[in-house]
């Protein structure tokens, strides 16, 4: 694997992605700086962390279909990570989380009101730079902002009359997830001068990775030992967060399952934790959320079958091959 994380990437496309990926680091750090100690301290806080920067990965990519050379993608990719760390701030305080990327949360390292607010301050700077890149830039931002937060209630307020628990998740992971990533590759696309069906093309196909990057997500906190994000085994488990894995075994609701899907329905104890992460490792669930993650993969695969041939488009290829083994 490389230093960007896609197996096989064409070496000079490599080696101008991971060019273009300093400038994104370097921005984002100088862009949030501030009068305030503390707000330059925790809104750097998860930023310093690390992470996978898919978001901004992609709107880099998205970009080689059109001219790459203009600094409003550098900027775009800058705003798309940014929303995602401000909504990862808000998330731990809805979730109480301990942890984050590894390193503990804002909320418990300070307060949630910490927490809370400095998400907004990176909401702020978020505007702040879009408004730069001009007003079709912010709209569209707006619009993926309105999808986060309903993405976010639909996940609190729990399923609607008429939706199965998994069809009522998967809307969510839509919202929650692919809305931002999908942006993200809209944002490169466009900003490059990308022509208009190919924007379209992009735009899909970052809503559908968004999806296999959560169901992988969720396939790891069952099948792996470790994971490079910080998140160890089990973590949705013991906050008792559905995930596709759980929710298929409770949809089965196999006698054989009882007990498991008694426990399921709950936060699960560290007690219990090796037991329930033994038996679903080896459940059919796992097998059946495998079989989704790899029709979402081709579905995602399938709709560059149009797009110019070249680097970017295998590089695509071979992101969406990464995305989806990485719960293997």
């Amino acid at each position: 694997m490389n230093q960007i994380g896609i197996p096989n990437l064409d070496k000079k496309l490599e080696a101008s992605l991971i060019a273009d990926m300093v400038k994104v680091e370097e921005l984002m750090r100088s862009h949030i700086q501030g009068d305030y100690p503390l707000v330059v301290e925790t809104s750097r806080h998860l930023v310093e962390a690390g992470g996978k920067r898919l978001r901004p990965l992609l709107t880099l990519i998205a970009a080689q279909f059109g001219d790459p050379t203009n600094y409003d993608i550098i900027k775009a990719a800058v705003c798309c990570e940014l929303t995602h760390l401000a909504t990862l701030y808000h998330d731990d305080v809805m979730d109480d989380a301990v942890l984050r990327r590894g390193v503990i949360s804002a909320n418990k390292k300070w307060n949630n009101a910490v927490a809370i607010l400095t998400g907004d301050y990176l909401f702020s700077k978020v505007s702040d730079m879009l408004a730069d890149i001009g007003p079709d830039a912010v709209k569209l931002q707006a619009k993926t902002f309105e999808r986060l937060v309903i993405g976010q209630i639909k996940e609190t307020q729990g399923k609607s009359e008429g939706l199965s628990q998994i069809d009522h998740y998967m809307k969510v992971v839509a919202d929650k997830t692919g809305s931002l990533i999908a942006t993200s590759a809209r944002f490169g696309a466009l900003l490059s001068g990308a022509k208009p069906e190919v924007v379209e093309v992009l735009t899909k196909f970052g809503e559908k990775i968004g999806v296999a990057f959560q169901v992988a997500d969720d396939l790891l906190d069952v099948a792996s030992n470790e994971t490079a994000s910080g998140k160890t085994p089990g973590t949705d488990l013991k906050e008792g967060i559905p995930t596709l894995v759980t929710l298929y075994v409770i949809a089965a609701n196999a006698p054989a399952d009882k007990d498991l899907i008694a426990k399921l329905r709950n936060p699960i104890s560290d007690q219990d934790l090796p037991n329930v992460i033994t038996k679903l490792r080896t459940h059919n669930a796992v097998k059946e959320v495998q079989g989704y993650l790899a029709q979402v993969a081709k579905e995602a695969n399938d709709l560059l079958v149009d797009l110019p041939e070249g680097a970017a488009k295998e590089g695509l290829k071979n992101l969406t091959y990464a995305l989806v083994n990485r719960s293997t």
